[in-house]
């Protein structure tokens, strides 16, 4: 008990750090307000569709932001638009919200957090397969140019002016990814410092989960559920299934 105190102090007091660096208040960990689900590169809203589900049936209000155009513009663009989400979200009556970025979706939240003062708004944050530090896809994508690879996909290059800025979690982050990534490469791009840092196959020995199964499967889902719920974020020991 006194060890588990000990940790529910240094997590919140880590938090209170950053969020004095960033001159924001926090938001209340314990008052749960709207879920935000950001899709990743080319804005798919079909692929988090499920996991909103799961969401809402646990009593939640969980809206999948649809980016601007066709998901592959500029990252900053996308993270005004979902700036424009979650002041639509308090507008209703939300204390705050949780966010759930998906591949590129979770550099558009961290831009959001750190461009468009999203800190103080933003109670969680969970990301599932992100490349916080660029993909190797995209690096030979923007080495080629052209229509091929439109802003988004040279700003998810390794190196890249919007990837040179990311630092630490501003706010209670978890980031999930699996080893068997086809699409993000190397998998563990997704690892963020200050974050709570999670591959599926460190807590589900043997587990085969691609890049697109990411939102859909049952053990990352039951991560999620948790994450976004009113217990401190932790790192997982064992699997579950939602």
């Amino acid at each position: 008990m006194v060890a588990a105190l000990v940790l529910v102090l240094a997590i919140a007091g880590g938090v209170a750090l950053l969020l004095e660096r960033d001159g924001a208040e926090p938001a209340d960990q314990a008052t749960p307000g709207a879920v935000l689900l950001v899709p990743g590169y080319g804005g798919n809203t079909r692929s988090l569709a499920q996991l909103a589900e799961r969401i809402r049936a646990t009593g939640r209000t969980a809206t999948v932001v649809a980016p601007p155009g066709d998901g592959t513009g500029d990252l900053r663009e996308q993270a005004r638009n979902l700036r424009d989400a979650v002041d639509r979200a308090k507008d209703d009556g939300a204390p705050s919200v949780d966010i759930v970025g998906y591949s590129a979706g979770g550099v558009v939240t961290w831009l959001f957090l750190e461009e468009y003062e999203g800190v103080a708004s933003t109670r969680r944050v969970v990301t599932l397969g992100s490349p916080l530090h660029g993909a190797k896809l995209a690096a030979a994508g923007a080495a080629f140019g052209g229509a091929a690879c439109p802003a988004a996909c040279r700003q998810l290059a390794p190196g890249s002016d919007v990837l040179d800025d990311v630092d630490e979690a501003p706010v209670p982050w978890l980031s999930i990814w699996t080893e068997n990534d086809e699409t993000v490469q190397p998998p563990d791009s997704a690892r963020f410092d200050g974050a709570t840092n999670v591959s599926m196959q460190s807590i589900c020995p043997g587990v085969t989960i691609s890049h697109s199964q990411l939102p859909v499967d049952p053990q990352v889902t039951a991560l999620v559920l948790k994450a976004i719920g009113t217990e401190p974020v932790t790192a997982p020991t064992s699997c579950e299934t939602a």
